[in-house]
């Protein structure tokens, strides 16, 4: 007989750790744009406007290849394809360190993006095929919690790694891209070797573990309906159209903070290195908060106040440090809110697998995250204009603010949809 815990503690500890690493790598890669901004700027003769457009061009290319990618990890299943993006994304990271000019940066940026698509939305595909529903959305927060990590470790190693200017020869911002590249390559060829694909196939799963894992999903599954596993019709279906405009708020205002925080905390007159040990604050909280709240929604009834409410608390944070100049209590408010916009998203992310699976829910999931990381690209765009237009570094907050006020709105009204769908076609028979 099979202990149901005993069983999802087991694939928790094959799957989780590995995968939260490979997402930390991930974060890490992401962040580095942000600290290599303080010298490169200058390196390239750039305006801060202009940098912001370069670096925004990952989310064009992400966008763009995002729902291919998924639907390749469907076919050639997460160990390949895991493998790919991973290798390809510490290529293009490594040939960041070469950068000459503004258009070279603007053409690996946008590569960087088209290599990661699909990283991100394939782990939460993958989170389908190996969890019943109750638990998907404390997986999701323990895999967000390595992007804090990301943040915290990111934050110091960026700092001192722009202090190695000159260091054999290389720029501190050239060290920042060679540093972050080289682990994603390693990655990928480890993952190769480690990451299992489906349940039936895995190898540390018994006959009677693998057979009551495919019973359970398959009953969770079957009131979906016929097109919840079409990937064409998930594209089009209104309700992850929704969830894409819903979504978009979350990493508009995280892309914003986490790219323009260290250079709030640079505005303070730290250090480099003192700057990074800083933006690990923020990062601990962000952790607690992904542990915390995806714990205490998975139990709850209604997933929507652990979306909501986190969202109104970072809101309200994020335009008080805007609005109080003393940089202290600025910076605490800024700690607050990041963890506002980043624990609601893991119970954000349980609600579309509700009503997708297999090739639908790859689709859907990787719609839902491209559209929704477009938001990466405007906060990337907008807030050195702000900056650059009104002279302060922290002016930016405040269309951070609005952004996701209207963000968690938008979700209590959508959410609130998809229940009253949810109850009528159980009151039909549908």
């Amino acid at each position: 007989m099979v202990e149901e815990k005993r069983l999802i503690s087991k694939i928790t500890w094959k799957l989780m750790p590995f995968l939260g690493i490979l997402y930390l790598i991930a974060y890490i890669d992401r962040q580095n744009v942000s600290f290599a901004k303080l010298q490169m700027v200058d390196a390239l003769g750039m305006s801060e406007y202009a940098y912001g457009l370069g670096a925004s061009l990952f989310f064009i290319g992400y966008f763009l290849f995002e729902v291919p990618s998924n639907l390749f990890l469907d076919k050639l299943g997460a160990r390949v394809w895991f493998a790919r993006i991973l290798v390809s994304w510490g290529i293009v990271t490594i040939a960041l360190a070469f950068t000459q000019n503004a258009t070279m940066f603007y053409i690996l940026r946008f590569l960087l993006g088209v290599c990661e698509a699909g990283f991100f939305p394939g782990v939460l595909y993958l989170l389908t095929l190996w969890f019943p529903s109750t638990y998907r959305g404390r997986m999701v927060g323990l895999f967000m919690i390595f992007s804090a990590i990301a943040n915290a470790v990111g934050a110091p190693l960026g700092g001192m790694l722009l202090d190695l200017d000159g260091l054999y020869g290389f720029a501190g911002w050239e060290w920042v891209f060679l540093a972050t590249g080289i682990p994603a390559v390693v990655a990928g060829i480890v993952t190769f070797f480690y990451l299992p694909g489906r349940p039936e196939s895995a190898s540390f799963l018994s006959g009677e573990e693998k057979a009551w894992l495919e019973r359970r999903l398959t009953s969770e599954n079957a009131g979906m309906g016929e097109n919840a596993s079409n990937g064409f019709k998930a594209l089009i279906d209104p309700r992850v159209l929704l969830m894409a405009l819903c979504y978009i708020a979350f990493p508009l205002s995280a892309y914003g903070l986490s790219y323009w925080l260290p250079t709030i905390v640079q505005a303070f007159g730290v250090s480099n290195t003192v700057n990074g040990f800083l933006n690990i604050i923020p990062w601990v909280l962000v952790a607690v908060a992904l542990y915390v709240v995806p714990a205490l929604a998975d139990k709850a009834q209604s997933k929507t106040p652990y979306i909501v409410i986190p969202a109104f608390i970072g809101a309200a944070c994020l335009l008080l440090s805007a609005l109080i100049p003393n940089h202290t209590l600025q910076f605490a408010f800024l700690c607050v809110a990041a963890a506002g916009i980043f624990a609601p998203q893991p119970v954000f992310w349980s609600l579309p697998s509700r009503f997708l699976k297999g090739a639908g829910a790859a689709a859907g999931l990787a719609a839902i995250n491209s559209v929704g990381n477009l938001g990466g690209f405007v906060a990337q765009n907008v807030v050195p204009w702000i900056k650059e237009a009104s002279g302060s570094t922290i002016a930016p907050m405040f269309f951070l603010a609005a952004c996701l006020a209207a963000g968690a709105l938008l979700v209590f009204v959508v959410t609130r949809q998809l229940s009253h769908r949810e109850h009528s076609a159980a009151a039909s028979g549908v």
